[in-house]
């Protein structure tokens, strides 16, 4: 017989033999047992489809069998057999983690039951080991898109890395101060891009970038560039620690990196001073972004310096996050703000 296995434990010899006798007809293959302890013994060294527990057996309970079958290793459904008048015995079993119960009739209306519920038991345990199948096939195809993606970011990372140093060694080689300056400023854009990257790529988390983290090493790398001893560039940075998505966050960087670059080059003509990036919420939903300075300012009929290129990229950098990068007439020197939704 290749029907589902079933132990069936019980105190009682004449109903043993009973539904021994009438499950077999239904299709299954029967094992008994006496006592709680040797059902328990018996579903220790063999693996059952089911397993039926009579309430009412001296010495092991059926609730304190359920308990020892419960502590065995990956164990079958158990269905939990009770009195005609035992509805708060049969909670207590449910909740103890059988799987459903019958009461116990005399006749083969019992017998019936007991098999339906074996088979509603059996489909529900066949449902929930392919929704656990389901879930583990889910994980392990979410770790393999996210190494995937990671690697993907480390190459991106490693080729906007080549790409910049191919930048500076043309800026090097150019004698023009304004042919080298521009490619000086495309190297730092394409670093800005690149820092994102191999942020992705060293966390945990390869769709969102840790914005505290990010512009720290931002600022630091733009604060090697721009500060000299005969220039000295305070750049501080007061973040708090949000998460952008990828996309989001390379605008950011650009916004940062341009808004920052103004200020060094042009806020303090005459010496050093201090620039400063601040990015924190003022809701779940919103973020705020300010780059200030206490330099020379903007003079109301200033013509743009430059090629104007930063310009043009800060507004379309601003305008891939639905807003606008704002100035404040009332700060001493440039404060530029930007309001824009986290997601």
């Amino acid at each position: 017989m290749s029907g589902p296995s079933v132990l069936y434990i019980d105190d009682d010899a004449g109903i043993r033999r009973l539904a021994a006798r009438a499950l077999e007809r239904r299709g299954y293959r029967m094992t008994v047992a006496e006592t709680g302890a040797e059902g328990v013994v018996k579903a220790a060294a063999e693996r059952f489809d089911l397993i039926a527990v009579d309430h009412y057996m001296p010495g092991m309970d059926g609730l304190e069998t359920l308990e020892a079958l419960r502590r065995l290793p990956d164990q079958p459904p158990i269905v939990y057999v009770t009195g005609s008048e035992e509805g708060r015995i049969a909670v207590a079993a449910l909740k103890a983690g059988a799987a459903d119960y019958v009461v116990k009739t005399v006749g083969e209306d019992f017998f019936d039951l007991l098999a339906a519920s074996f088979e509603q038991v059996r489909a529900r345990s066949v449902l929930e080991q392919q929704k656990a199948s389901a879930e583990a096939d889910l994980r392990a195809s979410n770790a393999r898109l996210e190494a995937l993606l990671g690697e993907v970011n480390h190459r991106v990372a490693n080729s906007l890395q080549l790409v910049s140093a191919m930048v500076r060694l043309q800026a090097t080689a150019l004698t023009d101060p304004s042919a080298r300056e521009a490619l000086e400023d495309t190297q730092r854009r394409i670093q800005a891009i690149a820092q994102v990257h191999r942020r992705l790529y060293t966390s945990n988390d390869v769709e969102s970038v840790d914005m505290q983290e990010y512009l720290g090493a931002l600022v630091d790398e733009l604060a090697e560039t721009w500060s000299t001893d005969a220039l000295p560039r305070a750049l501080s940075l007061a973040a708090e620690p949000i998460r952008l998505p990828t996309d989001r966050a390379v605008s950011l960087g650009v916004i940062v990196t341009e808004l920052v670059t103004n200020a060094c080059k042009y806020a303090y003509p005459s010496g050093g001073g201090e620039v400063r990036v601040a990015l924190r919420r003022i809701d779940d939903d919103i973020f705020l972004l300010a780059v200030e300075d206490d330099g020379c300012g903007i003079p109301e009929d200033a013509t743009p310096r430059g090629t104007g290129l930063g310009t043009k990229l800060i507004k379309a950098m601003a305008q891939s996050l639905q807003t606008i990068v704002e100035y404040d007439p009332a700060h001493t020197g440039v404060r530029a703000t930007l309001r824009a939704a986290v997601r």
